[in-house]
């Protein structure tokens, strides 16, 4: 298993997808299951299958928020 990755714990999917998506990422790959603790592979990254929608809501918004900036000139 992936016990020592961070990849591996379903309590930092929102942060690592908070630090991708305010990099302006395109999308994103994760895993959800109805019972990840029953799920036969990845089931410690997966989250429950009822936070997938209100999970994906809150990084469209955050997703729309980033691309909304307009590029400052740092040169």
């Amino acid at each position: 298993g992936m016990g020592d990755a961070a990849a591996g714990r379903r309590e930092t999917v929102r942060e690592l997808a908070l630090a991708g998506m305010s990099q302006k990422i395109a999308g994103l790959f994760l895993e959800a299951h109805p019972e990840p603790e029953q799920a036969l592979c990845d089931g410690p990254c997966a989250l429950r299958l009822n936070q997938l929608e209100p999970f994906l809501k809150q990084m469209k918004a955050v997703d729309d928020l980033v691309k909304s900036f307009e590029a400052l000139d740092t040169a």
